[in-house]
């Protein structure tokens, strides 16, 4: 046998088995849902991630799996109307990209499998019954929002010893933040002495920049966001509002960072992305939600632009940035 026709006996082979057994044996298109109350742009880097681990578990678009994607483009009263879109379409998986999005899926399905890419408290929000045995059809990741809120604060009364009042930019959207989150946070900012301003703002441009307004007249030194898929779309211009006030300022994505901002501390929502790529890959393979435990994030990122800290007059102690995964020079 010639070196060629082995080569392509074997490119045969390795790409039959790369597609899923029940694939190859129904010739099914498996049909996934994903429910996103951002916009196109603003979850276009998690989106990525999501297909291209998909793709690495042998499911390509086009091939044996299609993907139907809504987005609420920041207006989440669109959320039902599109969860039940999906249903009428009879998405063999649903993945909701939040709190949000799975509360509108599950009103509109307790049948159709849901995988959470990332929520704050699936089990507080009623979603699953315990982390361990979800229940029903809805399983997925944790963020682990209030514990990293408090971690957020932390890190930035580290880097500005000095800073006596913050500013928690958090979203008006409906399924945001929690009044128990708040309180967690309020708590911590005692314990470290600081003055927390809750400063709640629309997520559009001209609400972001009433938020800055609003610092502003409140004389805040430091600002944090809060862990809100809803800032992705006006990630942008939250960055350049921080800088042109040079407001020192603690961002929940590094996404946040690579747009000019001064720091991110959070979970590496790329993982978490991609992790749940592998929970639909194991739904589509016959496994059900009851059966998967909700797993929480294990993978965080502290990163730091010293760019945007030259920019807005901010010097960060050495033994402050050997803290960091990754520092922006």
């Amino acid at each position: 046998m010639s070196g060629k026709i082995l080569v392509g006996l074997l490119a045969t082979v390795l790409l039959r088995t790369a597609i899923p057994a029940e694939a190859q044996q129904t010739g099914k298109m498996f049909r996934i849902g994903y429910l996103d109350v951002s916009t196109v742009a603003g979850s276009a880097v998690l989106v990525d991630a999501l297909r291209q681990e998909l793709s690495k578990l042998g499911w390509v678009e086009g091939k044996n799996i299609a993907i139907e994607y809504r987005f609420a483009e920041q207006k989440p009263m669109r959320l039902p109307e599109l969860a039940a879109d999906l249903v009428r379409l009879k998405v063999d998986v649903l993945v909701a990209t939040g709190g949000g999005p799975a509360l509108a899926a599950k009103e509109v399905s307790t049948t159709i499998p849901i995988v959470v890419t990332a929520a704050s408290d699936l089990v507080a929000s009623g979603l699953v019954a315990s982390l361990a045995r979800p229940g029903d059809n809805v399983t997925g990741l944790s963020a682990l929002t209030p514990e990293l809120d408090t971690k957020r604060l932390e890190v930035l009364k580290d880097a500005i010893p000095k800073l006596g009042r913050v500013g928690f930019l958090r979203s008006a959207q409906i399924n945001t933040t929690t009044p128990f989150e708040l309180q967690d946070l309020r708590a911590a900012a005692t314990a470290l002495k600081l003055k927390l301003e809750d400063i709640e703002t629309e997520t559009d441009a001209k609400g972001i920049e009433n938020a800055f307004q609003t610092a502003k007249q409140k004389q805040i030194g430091g600002i944090m966001t809060a862990a809100s898929r809803y800032f992705l779309a006006e990630k942008k211009r939250i960055v350049e509002l921080a800088n042109q006030n040079r407001l020192p300022a603690i961002y929940h994505q590094k996404e946040y960072v690579d747009q000019g901002g001064l720091m991110s501390y959070g979970v590496d929502y790329i993982d978490l992305y991609r992790r749940t790529a592998v929970y639909v890959d194991k739904i589509l393979k016959g496994a059900k939600p009851s059966d998967l435990p909700v797993q929480q994030a294990t993978k965080f990122e502290f990163v730091i632009n010293l760019k945007a800290a030259k920019q807005i007059g901010l010097t960060l102690s050495p033994e402050f940035l050997a803290r960091a995964n990754q520092v922006i020079k």
